[in-house]
């Protein structure tokens, strides 16, 4: 059975998102347009309520960490886009730590990221965090075996104090299949505006894929607790995963739904 368009399906197509949708890509199809359509609806209704959690968080002065990991071209960066472009900035930072300096090398591992954490009232998203040691770092040869095990015994109750001194904690980890990274891959390499994207890291994630694979499966293993669990979100549709990974943080932080806003 084709598909099958109904009323509302053809009011929807007949907006300025819904023409836009259709005609945007080649060939036109209109069933992957109303699904964009649906998507796009769907991603407003979570923002406002995203907005309502935020309000509920500057009032009652809480303070939220939400840290995003995943294999490189995973979407962590479309969906923190998407998580932030409609609350209020003031209240809001996204970080991203680039490598440590040399001072921040002799200093313990997890003080830059713990300068980095919220005031009251403030959400924080780290794209990457200090997970890295636990995957990317040792999988590419950037820290030593025994960092690597020190972290390993150190981040469970790095958390717990964490989560003991009032902050919220959301873990994310976006996952995609190795074909379909190397379908990113070769997108961002033709584009001219997002060549600037790749790194050297990205240039060897293929090669290193079973690595990678190792380490998260012991990442998941020793740190993925009932204090603090990981969400793994499918992410080889973009779309899927954007929604997938605002609902979960707004059913893992206890705000009122009922915050004027």
């Amino acid at each position: 059975m084709g598909f099958k368009l109904t009323q509302e399906d053809a009011d929807k197509l007949n907006t300025k998102d819904g023409l836009i949708s259709i005609l945007s890509k080649e060939p036109y199809n209109v069933e992957r347009a109303l699904r964009y359509v649906n998507y796009l609806q769907k991603l407003e209704e979570l923002q406002v309520e995203l907005i309502r959690l935020q309000t509920w968080a500057i009032e009652k002065g809480e303070r939220i960490i939400v840290l995003f990991e995943g294999r490189d071209a995973a979407g962590k960066g479309g969906a923190i886009r998407r998580i932030t472009e409609r609350i209020n900035p003031r209240h809001m930072r996204i970080v991203a730590l680039p490598k440590p300096t040399e001072e921040e090398s002799t200093q313990w591992y997890f003080q830059r990221y713990v300068e980095q954490f919220p005031k009251a009232g403030e959400l924080v998203l780290f794209d990457r965090s200090w997970y890295n040691r636990a995957v990317v770092e040792p999988v590419n040869g950037f820290c030593t075996e025994d960092q690597y095990k020190i972290f390993m015994k150190q981040v469970n109750g790095f958390e717990k104090m964490i989560l003991q001194s009032g902050i919220r904690l959301v873990k994310i980890y976006m996952s995609i299949s190795k074909k379909e990274q190397q379908k990113r891959f070769d997108e961002i390499k033709n584009d001219p505006l997002k060549q600037w994207k790749m790194t050297p890291v990205d240039e060897r994630a293929q090669q290193l894929w079973d690595d990678y694979t190792v380490y998260k499966k012991k990442m998941f293993k020793k740190t993925n607790t009932e204090l603090s669990p990981w969400k793994i979100i499918r992410a080889n549709r973009k779309t899927e995963a954007r929604i997938a990974c605002i609902e979960h943080i707004l059913s893992s932080i206890p705000y009122d739904k009922n915050t004027e806003i």
